[in-house]
C-alpha cells in the first residue's frame, strides 16, 4: 500500500521494465514486483499451472505488471483459469480488471474484505477524497500525479476488485482442477487476509505477511499478525513467497518473524524510533545485501512506520480486531 509514504518522498521514477518471470518450484512462477522510485510498489505475482489452466495470484498495481502475467499466458498458450487476490491492497488487485477482460472465464477468489475499504468512510474511500483533492489543487506533479491517476481509475473500477468467490474460512479448495489449502486470516494485515499452502511443492504464499524492506502498517493490527506467523512457521513448507521480496527457506523465514517480533516490541516501548528503525535493518540486513536502494529505504520506512504505530495506539486506525 504505502500511498502516503510515496507521495510524501520527493523521488524520481526510473523508467519500468516488465518482470521476468522465473520457475520457483514445479509449476510455480513467480513474477516479481517492483517498487521503483517515486512510484507505489508492486506485490508479487504467482502463477500456478493447474490442470484448466492458470491461476494467478495478485496481479501487481502497474500495468507493466499485468502486462508480464498476460505475456506469461501468452507464450505458455495456457489461459487464466481463475484469480486470487491475498488481499485487498492495491498493489495486489489493480490488474484484475485487465487479467479479467483478457479472460472474462476467469472467477476471482478472495474474501470481503474489500467491502468495508470501498464503502462510506472506509479506507480506499478517504483515500480517494484526498487524491482527488489533491490532483484539483495542482499539488501533484509528474510521476506522483501518474500514481494517483492510477489509484483514481482503479477505484471507478472498483468492481474488479470484488470477488466472484467468497472466501470466508479456512479450506482446501480445488480451483482450476487444483488442490491448494487456503488460509483465511483475521485482523492481521487487512481485515482478512489469505495466504496458499501448495502442499504437493511445499510452497507457501504469504501475502504481505511478510514484506521488504518494512512491513507495511497501514491497515493493520500488528499482534494479531506476529500471531499469524507463528501460525506459518507450524505449517510445513520449504519455501515460502513473501508480498514483496524474494521467495524464503524455512530459517529464512523463521529470521524474519524474529525481526518482526522484535520491531513490534520495540515500537510499543520508549526507545528511540531510529533505534527501532537500526534494529530492524540490521536483522533483515542478509535479505537486502544485495539491493543498495532497499538498505536505504529500511531504515526510513521503519522509523516512518513506529511513528505510525505510536501515534494511534501501537496499531493502525483501521484494525478491525477486538
Amino acid at each position: 500500500m504505502i500511498e502516503a509514504f510515496i507521495l510524501a518522498s520527493a523521488l524520481t521514477a526510473d523508467a519500468p521494465q516488465p518482470p521476468p518471470p522465473r520457475e520457483i518450484a514445479s509449476g510455480v512462477h513467480l513474477i516479481p514486483g517492483g517498487f521503483l522510485p517515486g512510484r507505489g510498489p508492486d506485490g508479487n505475482t504467482i502463477i500456478f499451472d493447474a490442470p484448466d489452466g492458470l491461476i494467478v495470484v495478485d496481479t501487481g498495481r502497474h500495468v507493466w505488471q499485468s502486462d508480464a502475467i498476460l505475456a506469461f499466458a501468452r507464450e505458455r498458450q495456457r489461459p487464466v483459469a481463475a484469480i486470487l487476490n491475498t488481499h485487498w491492497h492495491l498493489d495486489h488487485s489493480s490488474g484484475n480488471g485487465r487479467i479479467k477482460a483478457a479472460y472474462p472465464q476467469a472467477p476471482l477468489f478472495a474474501t470481503s474484505a474489500i467491502d468495508r475499504v470501498i464503502g462510506p468512510g472506509g479506507f480506499l474511500t478517504r483515500n480517494l477524497d484526498g487524491a482527488r483533492a489533491m490532483m484539483a489543487a495542482g499539488e501533484l506533479a509528474g510521476v506522483q500525479q501518474e500514481e494517483a491517476q492510477i489509484f483514481i481509475d482503479t477505484m471507478a473500477a472498483s468492481n474488479d476488485l470484488r470477488p466472484d468467490v467468497v472466501i470466508e474460512r479456512t479450506q482446501r479448495l480445488r480451483i482450476a482442477g487444483k488442490r491448494l489449502a487456503v488460509h483465511v486470516t483475521s485482523g492481521d494485515v487487512t481485515e482478512h487476509d489469505l495466504w496458499l499452502c501448495d502442499r504437493r511443492t511445499r510452497v507457501l504464499i504469504l501475502g504481505d505477511l511478510v514484506t521488504f524492506p518494512a512491513p507495511f502498517f497501514e491497515t493493520a493490527c500488528p499482534d494479531r499478525w506476529r500471531t499469524e506467523l507463528d501460525a506459518v512457521w507450524r505449517t510445513p513448507f520449504r519455501t515460502a513467497i513473501p508480498g514483496h521480496g524474494e521467495p524464503m527457506s524455512r530459517t529464512q523465514f523463521d529470521l524474519y518473524r524474529t525481526a518482526f517480533d522484535a520491531f513490534i516490541d520495540c515500537a510499543s516501548s520508549p526507545a528511540p524510533a531510529s533505534q527501532c528503525a537500526a534494529d530492524w535493518t540490521a536483522r533483515i540486513a542478509p535479505f537486502i545485501a544485495s539491493d543498495e536502494r532497499a538498505q536505504r529505504m529500511a531504515p526510513e520506512m521503519a522509523e516512518y512506520y513506529v511513528g505510525f504505530l505510536r501515534e494511534n495506539g501501537d496499531r493502525s486506525p483501521d484494525c478491525v480486531a477486538s
